[in-house]
C-alpha cells in the first residue's frame, strides 16, 4: 500500500470552461492580486488619454468615483480582444478634500503632494468593471479612506530617499506592503482595493458570471 506522503491531489480548475479572461492594466500590484487569487488570465496594457478623460470629467462636474469608472470603462475598451473574451477594467483617483492627485513625476512633485497629504484623511475611488463580449455586465467603485499622520520633515526626507523611484508609479506615493505603511495612522477599506483593485467585490462578479465556481 503506497505512503500517503507520495500521493499527489491534482486540484480541480478554479475557472469553468468560460471564455478568456483580460485585465486591460499594466499595473504591477494588480496582476499580483489576480495571479495570487488564483485566476487565469492575460494582461494587456490599454492606451488611452487618462489626462484627457479626468480633466473632461472634471469640467462637467462628475465626482472622482465616477472619473474613476470612466477610466476603467475605457480602458477595458481600449483592449482589442477575440469575440467572447471577458475584459477587466481598472482605475484609481485619490481625493482628498476637493482636489484630486496624480501619480507624481518626479521626486519633488512626490515631497508636495505628500506635504499636502499630511495629517489628513483621503479617499483612493478604486473602479473595476467588467466587459462581456464588448458589452458591460458589471461595474463597482470602493471608497478607502486613509488617514495619513502628521509625521515630521526628517521622517519624508528618509521616506524619499528609501523608496527612490518607485513611489512614482503611486498615485498616492506609497505602497502599503512597503515602508508606505508608516505614512498611515488608520486605514479603513479592503486592503487590494487600496492596491488597485477591488477583489472581493470581483471574485463575486465573477462567480455571478459563471465564470469560477460558485
Amino acid at each position: 500500500m503506497p505512503d500517503d506522503s507520495s500521493l499527489v491531489l491534482k486540484a480541480a480548475p478554479l475557472q469553468v470552461e468560460s471564455p478568456l479572461i483580460v485585465l486591460a492594466s499594466r499595473s504591477g500590484a494588480r496582476r499580483a492580486l489576480v495571479e495570487s487569487a488564483g485566476l487565469s488570465a492575460r494582461f494587456m496594457a490599454a492606451d488611452v488619454d487618462e489626462h484627457a478623460i479626468r480633466a473632461a470629467m472634471l469640467a462637467a462636474g462628475h465626482d472622482a468615483s465616477a472619473a474613476a469608472l470612466e477610466l476603467a470603462r475605457a480602458k477595458a475598451r481600449a483592449v482589442e480582444v477575440a469575440p467572447r473574451t471577458v475584459v477587466i477594467g481598472a482605475d484609481q483617483i485619490l481625493s482628498c478634500g476637493e482636489e484630486w492627485f496624480d501619480k507624481p513625476a518626479d521626486r519633488s512633485t512626490a515631497r508636495a503632494q505628500l506635504r499636502r497629504l499630511r495629517g489628513r484623511a483621503h479617499v483612493l475611488h478604486t473602479a473595476v468593471c467588467l466587459l462581456r463580449d464588448g458589452h458591460e455586465v458589471w461595474h463597482h467603485v470602493a471608497c478607502p479612506v486613509l488617514h495619513m499622520r502628521a509625521f515630521s520633515e526628517t521622517f519624508l526626507e528618509w521616506y524619499l530617499a528609501a523608496e527612490g523611484e518607485a513611489i512614482l508609479s503611486c498615485v498616492g506615493c506609497y505602497r502599503l506592503e512597503g515602508r508606505g505603511i508608516q505614512l498611515f495612522s488608520r486605514i479603513e477599506g479592503e486592503q487590494s482595493a487600496i492596491m488597485g483593485l477591488p477583489l472581493l467585490p470581483l471574485l463575486a462578479a465573477l462567480r455571478g458570471q459563471d465564470i469560477i465556481l460558485p
